[in-house]
């Protein structure tokens, strides 16, 4: 099965669920594993995963999106800054899963680390590429954010589905079956739609400002659509190649991540940084992003193998009504337009559509 983000933040959600590497059970956990499978409690998770998933995705979008239109005195947050920071606290969490996963014995877990990271240098440099490319696109997220409303981003992001669709069949030699490629024509048709430019009453200047902004924006999310896809497919052929543990690639991402990033600031903010300080601009809104951000995708990653594609497209159709809702009603900076709900209509069918044909998708895996 192929399948396709719902959140921009996190590398995680990118990953097709059966290629995460499963614990073992242990033969004592049988009766809580009946308990555990039983259909009342898989509906619950069901629900509750539903639930996250709408959460994750449109939390982060608003949260985002307000931190960057937000008037408040003195400077605003660097968002090189910002990714740098979410990088230290992924990092920090996976350490604590990795600790989990060892029995929390700081011994064991300083091993392993150095068992498969130092010691292992051409494994660990595999990283570097998708850490470098999923540092470049949540810097573009945070450049489209500036530049574009929630709710046209929500929808325009979704053609991630169309740039990981074709890095799948070019680089894991899957094939699509025939709704999946009917959704990925519907998915173009829909965000073109939405992208359809529209009259309205403002003067010349301002038109040409606003076509201008969102010109950036629209460039901003094509251009994290295409890194989205091609580091989600890497990054899932590596977790299929090695035995090593989701959290523990993730380290290994995270540092090249950080290192990228640290990179990035100092070459583009270096200035401002001197001269006001890395967090200059953080407020509670700015925390919260950064949280949402580095925590977002890890949590998604722990309900994601309870969510079927029914479950990942209705999820990703109530984060994009809601993202409209709120930011007309809440930010004020959205006018919906007939143009904008038809082709909406169309994304949102074609994330159903495209989870619904499973079967026809083997071939023998293509050697990159």
């Amino acid at each position: 099965m192929l399948s396709h983000t719902l959140i921009h933040s996190d590398r995680l959600s990118t990953i097709a669920p059966e290629s995460i590497p499963k614990a073992p059970l242990d033969a004592n956990k049988e009766y809580s594993t009946m308990v555990f499978s039983s259909p009342s409690h898989s509906l619950r998770l069901k629900y509750m995963s539903l639930g996250v998933l709408v959460l994750q995705t449109t939390s982060l979008v608003l949260t985002m999106r307000y931190s960057r239109t937000l008037q408040e005195d003195g400077p605003r947050y660097l968002a090189s800054s910002a990714v740098v920071s979410a990088e230290v606290l992924k990092i920090l969490a996976c350490i604590l899963l990795v600790f989990r996963e060892t029995n929390f014995s700081v011994q064991a877990m300083n091993q392993l680390l150095k068992e498969e990271i130092v010691k292992k240098p051409a494994e660990t440099m595999k990283l570097a590429i998708p850490a470098g490319i999923y540092t470049l696109q949540n810097n573009l997220l945070y450049v489209a954010l500036s530049n574009l409303d929630a709710a046209t981003y929500q929808v325009t992001y979704q053609l991630k589905i169309l740039t990981t669709a074709l890095f799948t069949v070019s680089m894991l030699g899957k094939r699509l079956g025939f709704y999946q490629w009917l959704a990925l024509v519907f998915l173009m048709a829909g965000v073109t739609l939405v992208q359809w430019p529209t009259k309205t009453g403002e003067d010349s200047e301002q038109k040409d400002l606003s076509a201008g902004s969102q010109f950036v924006g629209l460039m901003a999310v094509l251009m994290a659509c295409v890194s989205s896809g091609f580091a989600g497919v890497y990054f899932e052929k590596i977790l299929k190649e090695s035995k090593q543990s989701v959290w523990l690639r993730n380290i290994q991402l995270g540092v090249f991540g950080f290192m990228f990033g640290l990179a990035g600031m100092i070459v583009y903010d270096g200035q401002r940084v001197r001269e006001s300080g890395m967090f200059q601009g953080y407020n509670t809104i700015t925390y919260t992003v950064v949280v949402l951000q580095a925590l977002g995708g890890l949590v998604v990653a722990v309900v994601i193998k309870y969510a079927d594609n029914i479950l990942k497209g209705f999820a990703t159709s109530v984060s994009i009504i809601t993202s409209a809702v709120i930011s007309y009603f809440l930010l004020g900076d959205f006018n919906p337009t007939g143009l904008f709900f038809l082709g909406s209509l169309l994304v949102i069918t074609a994330t159903f559509l495209y989870g619904y044909d499973r079967k026809p998708i083997s071939v023998s895996a293509i050697k990159v």
